[in-house]
Formats: C-alpha cells, structure tokens, sequence
C-alpha cells in the first residue's frame, strides 16, 4: 500500500509542464483499432488508465510497444479477439470505447460493464441508442454484447449530453456505409482531438465541438502519426493549487482556450490569471473570495474540476455554493474535507461551503480520481501534516503528481506503507 504525505503552509513557485490528456489518450488509443495500419500516438500520458487499456488491447491481439516514455506505437492488424478480460475491463469508465471500435471494425463485440470512480450511475442508453441506431442488436447483462451483419450510417438525437456516447458512436460510424449525423452532442476538447486523430488517418468527420457532428463513412482508416493535446484537468489541478497556495506558478504545454471556465474562476476568487501563447500564469494574491460554482458541460465549468475548486473554497471569505449538475453523488469526497476542518453542507447536488479559517492536516482517502486531487490541494493549504491513502486513484489520472508538485517546492512525498 502506498500513501501520500503533504506538510501544507509552502507557497508554490516555478514551473509545471502538463502532461498529454488522459480522457483523450482513453479514447484515441482503443479508437486504433479501426486503423488498417500501424499508429504511432505521441504525448501520451504516463498514467494508470493508459496502461490498463494498451494491456486490455494485448490481450485481445494488438501489438503495442512504447517506443518512448510517452510515445505509442499501436498495430491492430492482427488483433483477433472481440471480447475483453473482464478483471481489466472493470478497472476504468473509458474501457466502453472498445464496443464502438471493435463493432466499428468487427461488426461485434462483447465487454464487460466498465468501472472507474464511483460517484453514482453512469448508464450507457444513449450510446446504445446510437448502436442501435446503425443497425447493431445490443444486449445489455452485466456484459454489453452487440452485434451487426453491416452498420449503415443514420441520424442519432442524444436525449442528453453525454461525453462518452458522442465519443462511442463516433468510433462505430466511422467505418459504417453512408453518412452519420449525430445531435446535441458534447463538446469536450477529447472529443475534438479525436475527431482529429480519426481525420488523421482517413476518416471524414466534420463538426467536432459543435452541436453536431457529421460523419461520412469511410472504407477504411490508414496508419499515421498523431500528438494528443494537453491535459485540461491536470492543468487546472495545478491552476487551482497555485492560487490555493498563495503562490506563482507557470503552467506550460497548455490551450489556454480550454482553460477560460477555470481561468474566469480564479480571477473571480481573487487570483491573477495571465494568459500566454502555449502557458498560463497563476499567482495567489492572498485573499480567496468566496464564488458560486456550477458544473456544466464544455465550454462551462468541468465536473473533474469540482473537488479541486471545493477545496479551494473551503477556506474562502464567506459562504460559497457549488451545485454539481453533470454526475449523481460526486460530493463523496466531501466527508474527507470535513476530517480536515471544512465547514461544508451537501444536500443533494448542491454543496454549501462556509469558509473557514483554515484546514488541518488529517488522515484521508481519495475516494476517486479529482477527489483525490482536491485532497492534495487541500493538504497544500493545511497547518500540519495530511496523509492521502487509496491514492491508486490518483495514479490513474496524474503522472507523477507528487513528483510535479514538489518541483514548485510542496512538501509532498509517496510513502509505501
């Protein structure tokens, strides 16, 4: 078991280079399987999450080899299995990218219902609407098992915004006879940098960060070399921190256009935000105003930045209110918070913070991914010490989080219990 250490009260100072987007790696890296070909992705993050799905696509065929530390080559050509190891498949939400993939290439696949953070239902009916909607039959018991003799291209309505059903029926109406029109479809950065990738190597989608995406089935996808984009919610992670902190902080190899809902945020609580071409600037400027917070999809607030900004709120001047409108029972993590001090109140999907003057360190657990990094940032800010246990939660999202942070002078260590 390991754990993470953090002696709270040090300004952060310096620089942090972000490492490439973890939510668009998940999904570019299974979408290869439509490649007729060999991928070489480049700027892929170093996290658990990559290495759970590059060792799911293994065992099913694909040969996949780091030819650096951060650069993939992927060949599908020879992959031959359509079902998954469900042990492996239950250890991330992204793992459901191979169903749209591999009936996208194979007309069938059967996976297991994925795992992940646990902060409530997550159903997948909108990307079997869209399944469906191509023409497959798709059985849904414990396993996802769909089926197809052809997909032919059609118009699917989303009844909700929805990342991961825009993303899985993009991936089957690649390769599918005819044009696909997909509506009310989400807008997410990933969603773009796949769009990208697929263009990239052959395929004809337009709209990509729009409300509708058009698809023109292709015959097939060739191989190619594609960059992933930076990581949106590492880069605010470290946004948050900074200002938390009282400190200065450079965050390099960002799209500051991605930021704006974050940086708008900052600003409004009290920090200075300065944008630059491939960077943004973050300094703490000792007062933390209290702010009214609501998730929404992109372009507003994103839900993997709730936690980091609770915490940061937690020791506002004043009552803040954060409502979280894009997931059920994502304030788990709350009651951690607490240990630490917070005076905060959920009911429902609003949360009420009233600042306090200060955190204390405790012991506390990541209870998912960006909870977990709330927890640290909240550690940054506490007198004492704060131990952070169940932190393979955090190793699935950030690459050496505790190394990036003590670079900027945190005290913050990993400690193998």
């Amino acid at each position: 078991m390991e754990k993470i250490v953090v002696c709270g009260g040090r300004e952060l100072h310096g620089e942090v280079t972000i490492s490439g987007a973890k939510n668009a790696a998940v999904a570019i890296i299974p979408a290869a399987i439509l490649v007729d070909g060999v991928c070489v992705i480049e700027n892929v993050p170093n996290i658990r999450d990559v290495h759970v799905i590059v060792g799911i696509m293994e065992h099913m065929g694909a040969k996949i080899e780091f030819l650096d530390k951060y650069t993939l080559r992927v060949d599908c050509s020879s992959m031959d299995k359509q079902t998954a190891p469900q042990e492996m498949v239950r250890k991330m939400r992204a793992s459901y990218y191979l169903i749209g993939s591999l009936l996208g290439r194979f007309h069938k696949a059967e996976i297991a219902m994925p795992g992940g953070c646990n902060f409530g239902s997550r159903p997948i009916d909108q990307h079997i609407k869209g399944f469906r909607a191509l023409g497959a039959e798709v059985a849904c018991e414990g396993m996802v098992r769909a089926s197809a003799d052809e997909l032919v291209g059609t118009s699917v309505y989303l009844d909700i915004v929805s990342v991961g059903a825009t993303i899985n029926i993009m991936l089957a109406a690649v390769l599918a006879k005819g044009n696909t029109t997909i509506e009310n479809v989400a807008k997410e950065p990933h969603i773009v940098d796949l769009a990208n990738f697929l263009n990239a190597m052959g395929a004809d989608i337009k709209g990509a960060g729009t409300d509708v995406i058009r698809i023109r089935g292709v015959e097939k996808l060739r191989g190619g070399t594609y960059s992933i984009i930076p990581d949106q919610i590492e880069a605010g992670t470290f946004m948050i921190a900074a200002a938390a902190t009282g400190g200065d902080v450079l965050v390099k190899n960002v799209i500051p256009k991605h930021m704006e809902s974050v940086s708008a945020k900052l600003i409004e609580i009290g920090a200075e935000v300065t944008e630059l071409d491939d960077a943004i600037r973050v300094k703490g400027t000792g007062v933390i105003k209290k702010a009214n917070v609501k998730t929404l999809p992109y372009p507003g607030f994103p839900t993997d930045m709730q936690p980091q900004i609770v915490a940061l709120l937690s020791v506002a001047e004043g009552t803040s209110i954060v409502t979280e409108s894009v997931w059920d029972s994502r304030f788990q993590y709350v009651d951690e918070l607490r240990r630490m001090g917070a005076d905060i109140r959920v009911d429902g999907k609003t949360a009420v913070i009233n600042g306090v003057r200060n955190l204390e360190g405790a012991s506390v657990s990541a209870t998912d991914l960006r909870g977990g990094a709330g927890m640290v940032i909240a550690g940054l800010m506490a007198k004492g010490s704060t131990e952070i246990r169940e932190i393979q939660h955090i190793d699935r999202g950030y690459e050496k989080m505790e190394e990036k942070f003590k670079e900027l002078g945190a005290d913050i260590h990993r400690v193998f219990e």
